[in-house]
């Protein structure tokens, strides 16, 4: 085979013993599913495609800002292009065996089922709780590996869900008091960098069907101390009523609907039945569904719907679901 055919370009990884022939026929007849071209995705698609995986689907709505440089380095020359795009350009360019397919959007509840069924498995590299909780859900009712992913500041977590492991929502059942973001709190370059490598680790530990398994795994790094841990989690316990997310064409004109944001924050409701509640108003004495009706709670990211669906549990036993109101985005345009 010549200079710069495949038998060269994995040379390093097929002489490995876990890998060989078989191992990389098996790596390059993997579709990846990868949730956020940020932070986390980028180191992560990178070793991916350089892996030689054969099939990656790339989903994230941003475009490139200056401030996502230190982290992001691969969109230096790309201000306010679209990530995902750029992104997918990149990896051809690295390596043009591998068939990517760029998504400029959200994932929501409307678009994530069908990406989820045409993947293999899915990297949660998104930086969105819901997204998050979303993927998990999709991913544990189809069996299929989710490795997700989070950094904030100098540390961060990386674990492999579902696919026979317990879920995220196993292991994290209730959201933290404080959800800060990178915006927020800041975050390292490296911290995300290494943890997005590990997530692209436990990806091709997956595919391999390397010992022991990556599912059911857990580790955190706390990089400003230099220490690390790690557990394994294979007899956590499902959630018995778990907050689900829907989608806003999935709310019916039945449904109780509280829209958590005033008016100012959304002109348009989440639905034209909406209600403009708070947190607050949830809890003994608050407003109640009527028997039979599902109650849909919405706000922007879906944490104060998740806050005010644990209110509104303690005193309604009912179907509850939580819809975080990103906008929707057109192919090909952003926000």
């Amino acid at each position: 085979m010549a200079a710069g055919d495949g038998m060269t370009r994995y040379a390093r990884q097929q002489i490995l013993p876990e890998i060989g022939a078989a191992g990389q026929a098996r790596i390059a007849a993997t579709q990846v599913l990868v949730v956020g071209a940020g932070g986390l995705g980028v180191p992560a698609i990178q070793y991916l495609a350089g892996a030689g995986v054969g099939r990656i689907t790339l989903v994230d709505p941003d475009r490139v800002e200056e401030t996502n440089l230190h982290r992001q380095p691969i969109y230096g020359p790309a201000l306010g292009q679209p990530k995902a795009q750029v992104a997918a350009d990149f990896l051809r360019a690295l390596n043009p065996a591998v068939k990517v397919t760029p998504h400029v959007a959200w994932a929501t509840p409307a678009n994530a089922p069908a990406l989820v069924a045409d993947a293999d498995m899915v990297l949660d590299c998104a930086d969105s709780f819901a997204a998050s909780y979303m993927l998990s859900d999709l991913c544990f009712a189809a069996r299929k590996p989710l490795i997700s992913a989070s950094a904030l500041g100098l540390s961060g977590y990386v674990g492999g869900f579902c696919g026979g492991a317990p879920s995220l929502r196993a292991v994290f059942p209730d959201l933290p008091d404080s959800l800060a973001t990178c915006a927020s709190a800041g975050v390292l370059g490296p911290v995300v960098g290494v943890l997005g490598a590990l997530q692209a680790q436990m990806a091709l530990a997956v595919m391999l069907g390397l010992t022991p398994s990556p599912l059911g795994q857990l580790m955190r790094l706390d990089l400003d101390d230099y220490r690390s841990s790690a557990f394994r989690f294979d007899a956590a316990p499902e959630p018995e009523a778990p907050h689900r997310f829907v989608a806003r064409t999935d709310v019916g004109a039945d449904d109780f609907v509280a829209d958590l944001r005033d008016a100012v924050e959304a002109p348009i409701p989440a639905a034209p039945h909406a209600r403009r509640l708070t947190v607050a108003d949830f809890g003994p004495g608050g407003p109640l569904p009527a028997p039979g009706q599902r109650a849909v709670l919405a706000c922007r990211s879906g944490l104060r719907a998740w806050r005010a669906a644990d209110r509104l549990r303690a005193v309604w036993p009912g179907e509850i679901a939580l819809l975080a109101d990103t906008p929707d985005i057109p192919e090909g345009e952003t926000r």
